[in-house]
């Protein structure tokens, strides 16, 4: 993966959490069967996808997206990327050896191989940023190590908050970094996390959750009431004065215009449990990213929420 410059039009990349679990919060279809995955992944690549975000913790994900681009033909001259992560390692112990957390890793990445059909890995990020510190930086020297090998050819962290953003960018072999944004998402321009971003132009940028696990593209009330609580009211009414005031097509088609504009991102990673999502998905890709001055309208008035509702790791049952 060569170095990525600034751009105003990020690449769609693929996430494929749905594929391998039931998730995010406005679900109604579950778990897809393997030959719906398949056909997800078929029509992205016919769409012009050509990079997939996956990971190790996404249950039958890495797998499905490894049989499904084994069976698709590869196209001349146009190479498939796949982002996935190292498993959590929630087993791993707080005083594990350093041998047994090189264990860990490479009987993680051993498995990702294995369920991509690959002999090595095209980008590979830790899936907990705490893993850049945890056991005197083990499993990040881990990392490292797969990366001086070739085992790895990139390597960086998928991140929650600013916060870790900011140590992650801290790291020099840094060259991959992932961090949930959308269009109520506040904190990041707070923090400055574009300008740091721009300082590291070697590194590749995803952002992720753009429809915040679904609610921003569903729209419903009773959602927005499950997890924002009292705030509900305000930021869907901002949402869908949005929507009219640019003249785009659904909130999902706003969120995506929103993020298609954000000149530091390289790619939006984003899911589809059906067929029809990923059919409005790349219908929303091939019409144009918001204007800067949309975007900046947006930044200045939009519902200041809290972090309790732009994290989902935050969100209790809801």
């Amino acid at each position: 993966m060569s170095e990525r410059p600034l751009r105003t039009s990020p690449d769609l990349v693929l996430g494929t959490v749905q594929l391998g679990l039931a998730y995010g919060i406005a679900n109604r279809s579950g778990l897809p069967d393997e030959d719906l995955a398949e056909a997800l992944i078929r029509r992205a690549l016919a769409g012009g996808v050509r990079v997939f975000d996956t990971a190790r913790a996404y249950g039958a994900a890495e797998g499905r997206l490894g049989r499904a681009l084994a069976a698709c033909p590869q196209d001349r001259g146009r190479s498939r990327i796949v982002v996935t992560k190292l498993s959590p390692l929630a087993d791993l112990a707080g005083d594990a050896s350093p041998a047994a957390i090189g264990a860990a890793v490479e009987a993680s990445v051993e498995a990702s191989c294995g369920a991509l059909g690959v002999e090595r890995l095209d980008c590979l990020l830790l899936h907990r940023a705490a893993h850049l510190d945890s056991h005197d930086g083990a499993v990040w020297m881990a990392m490292k190590a797969l990366k001086s090998t070739g085992r790895a050819a990139r390597i960086g962290v998928s991140v929650q908050t600013p916060q870790e953003a900011v140590r992650a960018l801290a790291e020099p072999e840094l060259g991959h970094i992932q961090i949930p944004f959308n269009l109520f998402d506040w904190r990041w321009q707070e923090a400055r996390i574009p300008e740091a971003l721009a300082r590291r132009p070697e590194v590749t940028v995803h952002v992720r959750s753009l429809y915040l696990q679904g609610l921003i593209a569903d729209a419903d009330a009773g959602l927005f009431a499950r997890v924002m609580g009292p705030d509900a009211p305000r930021a869907l009414a901002f949402l869908k004065a949005e929507v009219a005031r640019t003249g785009r097509a659904s909130p999902a088609d706003l969120a995506l215009a929103y993020g298609r504009a954000q000149a530091w991102v390289h790619g939006l990673v984003v899911g589809a449990e059906a067929l029809h999502q990923l059919e409005d998905t790349l219908a929303a890709f091939a019409g144009p990213p918001l204007s800067q001055d949309d975007c900046a309208r947006i930044d200045a008035t939009r519902p200041r929420l809290g972090e309790a509702v732009l994290n989902p790791a935050l969100w209790e049952a809801r």
